[in-house]
This record gives structure tokens, sequence and C-alpha cells, in this order.
């Protein structure tokens, strides 16, 4: 068992990745603050099951500019002060490789946007060392997610491997990314690890990022997906063949959680199933 009593999962996939999932919800905004304020609702509700049921809410954030807004509604009354925040851990998706106070760090985001804003032990704050050699950081970060959640410790797919987050925030980029999960890239084929550095040639930097079969294992999964220049992408991920080397988003298919598309009218405007 791991700190505040986190447990390993028991949820463990055995269908690959592009079966879907038993739960999967798609809502549509008219913006990105509508999509923004119910996220933050909804986060809030979440957050307070969890803690109610379990004594904890384990959160891995995203970086962008969607979920910096929606961190910054979290700051603020009247999200703010709905739960103990001495009760979430903080988790990060991905990060770039670089130090916790460069601009393009998601860590620094998140700290200037939420973080530091609220009543949140910072010993309850788990950041990939973006700063550190690639490789050390991942292992480092898997090491860190073995002693929060009390894996057991090994390679293969295998249950004991992959932590279990109440709630992963993920965004989609243009090119159907997620998390540091880039078309044609290693990482896409990594089934053992949790973390693991991914070499993104066409930005020719490394980045740090969960795997997909780690974030497969959480409770549930959230999309916020905004802007024009998604619609396209979006309706090849979500209504296109399973083609994950290209959209690597296809990736993500919670087995045993929840799966939710949080879109604006923007990012939806192209698809024909609203369900």
């Amino acid at each position: 068992m791991g700190i505040l009593g986190l447990r390993k999962t028991e949820r463990f996939a055995t269908m690959p990745p592009n079966q879907p999932g038993p739960s999967r919800e798609m809502l549509f905004f008219p913006g990105v603050e509508e999509l923004n304020q119910e996220a933050a609702r909804r986060l809030v509700e979440l957050a307070k099951v969890s803690i109610a049921a379990q004594g904890h809410f384990s959160l891995a954030l995203s970086g962008g500019s969607t979920p910096e807004k929606l961190y910054n509604l979290l700051a603020n009354a009247p999200y703010k002060d709905q739960f103990d925040w001495s009760k979430v851990l903080i988790f990060f998706g991905d990060e770039r490789c670089v130090p916790p106070n460069h601009p393009d760090s998601n860590y620094r985001m998140a700290s200037q946007a939420l973080l530091s804003k609220v009543p949140l032990p910072s010993e309850n704050i788990h950041r990939m060392h973006g700063e550190d050699p690639p490789e050390e950081a991942a292992a480092a970060y898997a090491q860190e997610l073995e002693k929060a959640f009390g894996l057991e410790h090994g390679d293969g797919p295998s249950p004991e491997n992959f932590p279990s987050f109440d709630l992963i925030l993920l965004g989609m980029g243009p090119d159907g990314h997620t998390a540091s999960l880039f078309p044609g890239t290693q990482a896409l084929q990594e089934r053992g690890r949790p973390v693991t550095v991914n070499h993104v040639p066409r930005l020719n930097s490394d980045r740090i990022t969960l795997t997909a079969p780690a974030i497969n294992q959480a409770g549930q999964v959230w999309f916020l997906v905004v802007g024009e220049d998604k619609a396209e992408p979006l309706v090849r991920v979500l209504e296109g063949e399973f083609q994950p080397q290209t959209y690597p988003s296809q990736l993500v298919s919670p087995q045993h959680g929840k799966l939710l598309w949080m879109l604006d009218e923007a990012a939806a405007a192209k698809l024909t199933k609203r369900s």
C-alpha cells in the first residue's frame, strides 16, 4: 500500500487498447468557458466522492492552454473550498525535458495556475523532473509511482506495475497526439512500463510521458478538446479507422473506467456521431 492508502490497480487491462471500454461519454459546449466550468464542477464532485470513499483523490494533470483555464477556475471560489486539498495527490501525465521554472514546463504552468494557490501539501505534489537526464527522470518517476501506489517492481505487462489514478486529464493536439504520445514514436509501442522517455523527431526533443497502458488503468480519463484546428483529427480519432500510430489518442480506452470527451463546438464541428 502506498502513501495515503493508495492501492495498486486491480483493473489491469487484458484486452488490447483498441478495444472499447465499458463507458464513453461525449459532452458538447458552445465554447471553452462553458467546457471548463462543467469540468471544474465535475472534478470537484469526483474529488469529494473519492475522498469520502477512500480517503484520497489521485489526479494526473495535463499541460496546455485549456487545462490552464480549468486550473485557474479550481484555484478560486466557488471551487477552491469545496474539498480537502490535503487529501489530493497530484501527478503529471507528461513533461517536457526542461527545468521546472522554464516557460515550457507543464509543472510551472500548473504551479502558477493552481498548485501554489490552494492548501496543497508540498509532499502531495509528484512532478516529473524534466531537468534531469531523460532516462533517469523517467525511471525516477516510475519509482515515485511505485512508492505512492504501493506497486510491485518489474518488467512486463503486469497489474503490479501500473498505478490506478482516480482521474487523468488529457488534451489532444492537432496531430492527434495526447500526453507526449506522438504519431510514429517509440512510446506508442510501450506495454511494460508506466512511464517512458519519448523522442519526438519533428520537435527535435525528448519528453517524459505516461504510457498508454498506464493511462488505461485510470478510474476516469477526461479529454478536454477545443478549437477548430482539432476538428479534423477529432473526427478521425473518434469515427475513423483504428490507426494509433497516426492518431495516438485512439490508444486511450480505459478498460474498466470511464472515458469522457468534453468538446467545444468548434472542435466537434465535423463529427457525424454525437454519442
